[in-house]
Formats: C-alpha cells, sequence, structure tokens
C-alpha cells in the first residue's frame, strides 16, 4: 500500500547535491531508475528532472530501510532520507557521480508495473506507443531538457520583450470565422443555435485592433488551430510568438527581432548569431533556390541557361522556350560519379513537381558524358558547362518548362540531392536570412481569382499601389520571413491602415463591399477611428525549440501533441459526446457513407 508523506519534506532535487551538502541529512523524492542488490548492499539509482543521485542501502546504515528498499523495483516513486557521502568510485559521467546518499529511511509513495516503454534517452521506440502513454515518454531525461528549454525560451523572449516596451495582452481563443487561408476549427454556441464560434488560426486581426486601442507594443505567447493536413513541422494546434508595433516600418520590427533571436540563441546554445540578418527579395529566392524557404547552408544555385541554348534543335528546350518558359540548370560538385540509377531517381522525383524530365551532364576525367550531346553538340555542351563554372568530376542537372515548374523542381531536387549526398550531415550552422519583397497576390486557378500570399491586411509596396487597379499581380508587399535553414521561422508584414486602400484590397481579392464588411465590419469600422501605421510578425515557437533542441519532428516539442491524424491516442480525442450535450447544441450528426 502507497504511503504519504505525512509532513515529511524534501530537500533538494536529486541532480543539485553539491560539496556544500556532504554530512548533512537531507531528502530526496523520485523513481527508481535501477536497483543493484550487491547481498550486503542494495543500490538506487533514483531520478528526478533534475538528473540521478545514487542512494545505497545497507544493513549497517539501516536494517529496516535495507529491507524495505529490496522490495523497489524500477519507476517505483520513493522518498528516502539519508547522510550524503562522498562516492569511493566516482562516474564522472553523472553530474552527481562524486556523491551517493546513505540510506537511512525510505517511502514507497506508490508502486509501478513494468512501463510498456524504457524509461531512457534516445529511446527507439514506435511513436504511437510513444504518444500513447505520453507521460511515461515525457518522464525520460531527453524529453524533459526539451521542456526546460521550451520554458528558458518563453522567459528570454518575455523579458526581451518587456525590456522593450511591449505589453502582454491576451485576446480571444473563441471568435468569429473569418475563412480566408486554412480552415477553421468550429464551435458551436448552446445560446445562438446554429451559430459558431471559430478558434483562432491567429491573433492577427485583435492585434491590430490593440494597436487602434493605442497600446503601441503588444505581445503574447499563443494557441492557435488550423484544420490542415499535418506533417512533421505542423500540428492542429500550436504555439505563436505574436507580436504587433505601431509607428514602424519593415526594417524597425525586423531589426528588432533580430535583437531577440540573437539573444534566445545566445542563452540558450551560447551561438552568436550575426546580425544584420541578410535580406533576400522574393524573386532572387526563387531564381537562385526554387523557394521562398531557402536552404543557404550549401550553394548548388539555380542558373538560367536560356540564352545558351535557345537556337538549339532540341525538341525538349526548343518547346519550353517558346512557350515563355525557361531552361535551368543546377551543378553537383563532385557528382559526376553518380549511378545511373540514382540519376533515374532524380528523374522521376523532379516528375512529381510537374516536370516533364530531367536532362544531365557529367563532366568526367574520360571526357563529357551526356544524353542530350547529341542533340546539342560538344561545342554547346561545353559552353553549358563554362556557363555553370563546372570543372571535371561535376555533375550537372536541367529541367526545361515553364518558369513555375523548373523553379520548383530545380528548388526541391537541390534539396533532394543535398540530402542523397549527405552533404549537410555535419552541418551545425544556422544560416538565417529575410526574404522580403514577396508578391502581394497569386492568381489562383482552381477558384479563379487572386489570393493573399500572406493575409489580405498585408501593406502594398507604396511604389507598387498604382497597379492593384490594372495587374494585381506585379504588386509587392511590405512583408518579410525569417528563414532558418530552409524552413520558415517566422514572419509578418506592415499592415494596412487606411479604410479605403484595405475595401481596394479585399475587391482585388474578389470580395464584394458588401461580403468585405459582413467578414470584416469590425476591422474596417475600427479604422475609421484614426489607426496608426502598424506591422507585426509572429514566430513558429514550436518550430523555434525544435531548432534549439536539434529535432526534426514537431511532435517531440509539444508535451501532447496529435498524430499525424490529428487524434490523441492517449486521451483518444476527438472521440463521441453524450447525446444531451447534442441536443443542448442543436446538433444532429448525419450518417457519413
Amino acid at each position: 500500500m502507497a504511503e504519504t508523506l505525512n509532513g515529511l519534506k524534501r530537500s533538494l532535487l536529486c541532480g543539485d547535491v553539491t560539496e556544500a551538502n556532504l554530512g548533512k541529512s537531507l531528502t530526496v523524492m523520485g523513481w527508481v531508475q535501477r536497483k543493484r542488490n550487491l547481498g550486503g548492499l542494495i543500490f538506487v539509482d533514483l531520478r528526478d528532472r533534475s538528473g540521478i543521485l545514487q542512494v545505497v542501502f545497507g544493513e549497517e546504515i539501516n536494517k529496516v530501510a535495507f529491507e524495505k528498499a529490496d522490495n523497489v523495483k524500477s519507476e517505483y516513486c520513493i522518498a528516502v532520507t539519508g547522510i550524503l557521502a562522498r562516492r569511493e568510485s566516482v562516474n564522472p559521467n553523472m553530474k552527481t557521480g562524486e556523491f551517493e546518499l546513505k540510506g537511512e529511511e525510505i517511502k514507497i509513495l506508490s508502486e509501478s508495473e513494468t512501463p510498456p516503454i524504457y524509461i531512457k534517452e534516445n529511446l527507439d521506440a514506435a511513436e504511437n506507443i510513444r504518444m500513447k502513454y505520453r507521460y511515461l515518454d515525457l518522464r525520460r531525461p531527453d524529453m524533459q531538457n526539451i521542456f526546460m528549454v521550451r520554458h528558458k525560451c518563453a522567459k528570454i523572449i518575455r523579458d526581451y520583450l518587456d525590456e522593450n516596451g511591449f505589453l502582454e495582452i491576451e485576446t480571444p481563443v473563441l471568435t468569429k470565422s473569418t475563412p480566408e487561408g486554412a480552415r477553421d476549427y468550429l464551435v458551436p454556441s448552446r445560446n445562438y443555435p446554429g451559430m459558431f464560434y471559430a478558434l483562432p488560426q491567429s491573433p492577427q486581426l485583435f492585434k491590430q485592433l490593440l494597436m487602434v486601442s493605442g497600446f503601441d507594443r503588444y505581445f503574447q505567447i499563443t494557441k492557435c488551430f488550423r484544420d490542415e493536413d499535418l506533417r512533421a513541422n505542423r500540428q492542429p494546434e500550436f504555439t505563436q510568438v505574436d507580436m504587433e508595433l505601431s509607428f514602424v516600418d519593415a526594417e524597425d520590427v525586423m531589426t528588432l527581432n533580430e535583437g531577440l533571436i540573437k539573444r534566445v540563441f545566445k542563452e540558450i546554445l551560447n551561438y552568436d548569431v550575426q546580425t544584420p540578418i541578410r535580406r533576400m527579395p522574393y524573386k532572387e529566392a526563387m531564381e537562385k533556390y526554387g523557394s521562398d524557404k531557402p536552404d543557404l547552408r550549401f550553394g548548388m544555385e539555380i542558373t538560367d541557361i536560356t540564352d545558351i541554348v535557345k537556337d538549339t534543335d532540341f525538341a525538349v528546350f526548343r518547346n519550353a522556350i517558346e512557350n515563355k518558359g525557361s531552361v535551368r540548370a543546377i551543378k553537383v560538385d563532385n557528382a559526376a560519379s553518380m549511378g545511373r540509377k540514382d540519376i533515374d531517381r532524380f528523374g522521376e522525383f523532379v516528375k512529381t513537381y510537374k516536370a516533364k524530365g530531367l536532362a544531365w551532364i557529367a563532366y568526367k576525367e574520360e571526357g563529357v558524358k551526356s544524353p542530350i550531346s547529341k542533340f546539342l553538340g560538344d561545342e554547346k555542351v561545353m559552353e553549358i558547362l563554362n556557363a555553370m563554372g563546372a570543372k571535371v568530376g561535376d555533375l550537372v542537372f536541367i529541367v526545361a518548362d515553364t518558369n513555375k515548374i523548373v523553379l520548383t523542381a530545380l528548388g526541391a531536387l537541390r534539396l533532394e540531392v543535398a540530402k542523397k549526398l549527405e552533404i549537410l550531415k555535419d552541418n551545425k550552422e544556422f544560416n538565417f536570412v529575410w526574404i522580403t519583397e514577396f508578391p502581394l497576390v497569386t492568381y489562383d486557378e482552381e477558384e479563379g481569382r487572386y489570393v493573399a500570399e500572406h493575409h489580405p491586411f498585408t501593406m502594398p509596396m507604396d511604389e507598387d499601389i498604382e497597379y492593384l487597379d490594372t495587374d494585381p499581380s506585379k504588386v509587392r508587399a511590405k512583408a518579410y520571413d525569417l528563414v532558418l535553414n530552409g524552413e520558415e521561422l517566422g514572419g509578418g508584414s506592415i499592415r494596412i491602415h487606411d479604410t479605403k486602400l484595405q475595401e481596394k484590397m479585399f475587391n482585388v481579392l474578389g470580395f464584394t463591399q458588401e461580403s468585405a464588411w459582413e467578414r470584416f465590419g469590425f476591422l474596417l469600422e475600427a479604422f475609421k477611428f484614426g489607426p496608426p501605421p502598424h506591422g507585426g510578425l509572429a514566430f513558429g515557437f514550436d518550430r523555434m525549440i525544435m531548432f534549439l533542441t536539434n529535432r526534426d519532428n514537431i511532435k517531440d516539442v509539444i508535451a501532447f501533441p496529435k498524430n499525424q491524424n490529428a487524434f490523441d491516442p492517449m486521451t483518444e480525442a476527438p472521440n463521441v459526446v453524450d447525446e444531451k450535450q447534442l441536443t443542448e447544441l442543436g446538433i444532429n450528426i448525419a450518417e457519413n457513407k
């Protein structure tokens, strides 16, 4: 039967014992990592979140405690009182390896069945088991370290923003659905039958209203919700570091957040982020790297070779160019010896990005090898190699199609080749870049209208506003994303703060004046009352912790995550509810055939 503390108080955490505690009576509490019975002595490794402390029980120390300790098993929760002594055999691999507690009294606070997973670092267990028994998974020291880093990071951010004049203000979780982007999670209202709240995808509108309210600088570390398909770095509920500032331009926001990033990485990893962080226009990112989230830790930049091959008779190149497309290439250093099987696999890979195929040129010691040499001729092939800066031993990949397909396919291929060749295997750097001058809108062929590249409240660049009426695709946004090692760490923009301009933006996006006011009337109404110029940014906090703890799956940095199907195996949520609850909400469940 479990014992109670009955007034017993813990002296300190297991990992916090020091020289100053030697010879003193201490009480420690935690879980049994393992027990070793050596006959006259029993050794127990006692674990809590701070580390492990060796406890030794012996008949000569205390016979009652010795006999009781023999009954404990792994993961029993116990309290031990004893004298801290120096160990005869020091364990240099343990934080407390110089000390041991001579156990004089033990309380078994609760017993444990054999856990379904091992409580150890670097556990290799199926994800579904880890998630089902998440409370045990979280006992593991490497998992607990993640959440200590997460706590420390949140505190650093709060301290930094407080020092820079920000106020932490909470915004509503139950709000109005304004579907323009990802799907909302809806919450039915009992008091208003047939009506629904939405869980916020971000606090975007409320933080803009806080600027209208005159708070000047706002932030919160807040939960957001998006009903999207999941992947390794996406969850249905996630945490954002959200902020908004008044009377600023884009440089002000970026510079302030560079300071925040610099402090976080220095205090947690002792890593010096070099500032100012590089700025790269969206157009340059796409043309060089085929992505608005470029990984700059390696080269392999995309090169436009359209002018070199425009006069050739090679039908694949000629057709692409005649259809206003392009021919572009990447160079892979020291890869000319790559086997045909791998090259063919890369050819199939680019087809998943709608490319029709992949041409290649291998620059070998014995000469050039390429399936397109017979169409281009040796002189033209060498001209391509020279334009690419290729040397003997290099391999060139070429794609010809529409500009969008070529850039997307080569951008993805660049990353796939780097992965295959393990180019980044031992790379420990953090390469930051701001991507700026995004398109304000892009045309969605399926919907037959323009959609916002970021969101409908993003300010156009002053010199491009005139194109809103004539050619919205030319308009660049006062938007900025902070990219780290090929992942978007955060993003934001300067916002529209003029009612007329905001109405024009809604019109470009296909909203009538009536539908715009129906959805966003509270914001447009607020803009009648002297809104300040303002802008902001939001960091993906979970993604930031992934980088700080060297994890590649967002589920590792969230205490109780959902799986890839947005299901929680531990609580079995979502689940059915009582018929009475549905009746109160006026909801009937239709059979889904």
